[in-house]
């Protein structure tokens, strides 16, 4: 294996980085770290979060800069302001011992003009956020003619949050024979652009197959009932007492609020997302780095370039729809070559996600049952008892204390006194769980669906629409939530023949369907559905005849939550 003396790197930068603890360079510091430090090159690096980019591109700038010159040679973008002083501090930690440089973080939320002036000083590398180097540069305080070498980091994220034109803009006021380096975990289309439209001929370097995930992290998925789910969060913290973890939610106002009910509940929780004034995510932000907060609730956007170390899960509130931002998300866990536990919590019918997500990857998903209260119960008992035995004991302190404590205690045999002891700690918390019902969720992975594999086991629909009339399974979607107003969370699997399909929803949606669905007109035809009880077998339909699934149960019923015009306007 080779050590960091052998890439080619001066000594002071060898010793900085030994000062700071690394030992030995990780694959994608040591491939990319020789290219680099040729500087004649553009260079595309390919690799997942935590597998230690910043060093990588981050030591062959400083050999590279000329700290003697006060032009600003390097320009490192990244997409968020925690990111950008993340960097900007390891930079400075691996130079401690090399030269002295002036390394300055500019981004939104902070006084531009005490950005402004550290910039004129001289700064030879600049690390920023897009949003505000565009405000630097619509006010000529920055002079991007003199950059050598300019640092795409986290490039996907960049673009997902919208940052192309600034990145247009931005590299516009850049020299043409700069190196560009562009570092990204996923390599999405919009990226492959970006190398089209501003780099030559770039070194491409993929450490791991592309787009795989993070082999340290362990993929879970729970199951459980919508109603369920913040209870269920809860069991599952309960169950880890040692957590130290994200949960991402998809809105700010859920993230508030699932923060707001944790931190009444008693646990060491606070949220992260964009409603927040910075001042207010400065705070957020040390406290968790600092470790005062074991749970940080956030949004995708404002989690994004988290840094923080030893995180031991991330908790998925709910599955993000792109495979993008699940591989962002779990990759803030197993950091630097350590463990880490990534759990998506998941209703039935999200089954085909979880299947999709495990083929991207190329990594499994383990279903991981959401434990009882006893098992809870357990779980925190012992933690606390290997606390107790791990404790340091004050001899000399606690001295003068023990015959009056064994005086009170006399009376009570060993056994007695555990009891007691695990009594006084863990009542209220063995009245909590005493009760506690079975939150999971049978489910089961199968059928032959692919990606858009769905829950099976509703109330069963025959549609005299199929294949031949241009539907496939989310157009099918969109027809059903057009007239019935369901979402596509409320069906179930769908089995598209040529003229005719099959589909499920829930049961109690199921008048819905009869309701809103019977005798309307698709591409001008019209529609009949009908309830079945049987799987179709061969060449039969399988419906059931009269009953409440008849052709006439539903057609004079034209309710529904939109009105008949505008729902035949898009299907006409």
């Amino acid at each position: 294996m080779k050590s960091f003396e052998t890439l080619g790197l001066s000594r002071g930068l060898v010793e900085s980085v030994q000062l700071i603890g690394f030992e030995t360079p990780t694959p994608i510091q040591e491939k990319a770290i020789p290219v680099l430090l040729n500087g004649n090159r553009d260079f595309v690096g390919l690799a997942q979060t935590g597998t230690g980019k910043t060093a990588a591109f981050g030591l062959p700038l400083l050999e590279l800069v000329d700290d003697k010159s006060r032009d600003t040679q390097a320009l490192v973008l990244a997409p968020t302001r925690e990111l950008g002083l993340q960097i900007a501090n390891d930079l400075e930690n691996f130079s401690e011992k090399f030269k002295s440089f002036n390394i300055v973080a500019v981004y939104g939320g902070s006084s531009i003009s005490e950005q402004i002036r550290k910039v004129k000083k001289g700064a030879q590398i600049i690390v920023a956020t897009p949003g505000r180097l565009i405000d630097l540069i619509d006010r000529k305080a920055i002079n991007l003619k003199t950059i050598k070498y300019i640092v795409l980091d986290e490039a996907d994220e960049m673009l997902n949050m919208g940052f192309k034109d600034d990145l247009d803009k931005i590299l516009s006021f850049t020299p043409e024979d700069k190196a560009t380096w562009l570092f990204s975990a996923t390599m999405p289309r919009e990226v492959r652009a970006i190398m089209k439209n501003y780099m030559s001929d770039p070194f491409e370097l993929t450490v791991g197959e592309q787009n795989t995930g993070n082999v340290n992290i362990e993929h879970q998925y729970v199951i459980v009932q919508e109603r369920d789910r913040y209870l269920a969060l809860k069991r599952i913290l309960d169950n880890n007492p040692e957590i130290f973890g994200l949960i991402f939610c998809r809105t700010r106002i859920d993230t508030q609020k699932t923060a707001e009910m944790l931190m009444k509940d008693g646990y060491s929780a606070d949220a992260l997302h964009g409603d927040l004034t910075q001042q207010q995510r400065d705070r957020v932000m040390l406290s968790f780095r600092q470790r005062s907060l074991q749970i940080l609730v956030a949004t995708d956007v404002a989690a994004r370039g988290i840094d923080v170390e030893d995180i031991t899960h991330v908790i998925h509130l709910n599955i993000p729809d792109e495979m993008e931002f699940y591989t962002h998300r779990s990759g803030r866990t197993a950091r630097a070559g350590k463990k880490g536990v990534s759990i998506a919590m998941i209703s039935k019918r999200e089954l085909g996600k979880v299947k999709q997500i495990e083929k991207t990857l190329k990594s499994p998903f383990k279903r991981a049952m959401i434990p009882t209260g006893a098992e809870v119960c357990q779980k925190q008992l012992l933690a606390f008892m290997h606390k107790v035995n791990e404790v340091k004991v004050n001899e000399d302190q606690i001295a003068e204390f023990l015959p009056a404590i064994e005086a009170e205690l006399k009376n009570l045999t060993k056994q007695e006194l555990i009891k007691r002891f695990a009594s006084l700690e863990f009542n209220r918390f063995f009245d909590y769980y005493r009760n506690a019902p079975d939150l999971n969720v049978e489910g089961k992975r199968g059928g032959s669906e692919g990606p858009e594999e769905r829950y099976s086991g509703g109330a069963r629909f025959f549609i005299n629409l199929g294949k031949m009339d241009g539907l496939d399974v989310s157009k099918m979607i969109e027809l059903i939530d057009d007239y019935a107003g369901l979402g596509k969370n409320d069906i179930g699997k769908i089995d598209l023949k040529g003229a005719y399909s099959f589909f499920e929803v829930e049961p109690e949606k199921a008048d819905l369907i009869l309701k809103n669905m019977n005798g309307i007109e698709f591409k001008g035809r019209q529609v009949r559905v009908e309830i079945t009880e049987q799987k179709e077998s061969g060449g039969s339909r399988g419906r059931s005849s009269g009953g409440r699934g008849g052709r006439s149960s539903g057609r004079n019923s034209g309710g529904g939550n939109r009105s008949r015009s505008d729902q035949k306007r898009k299907w006409r």
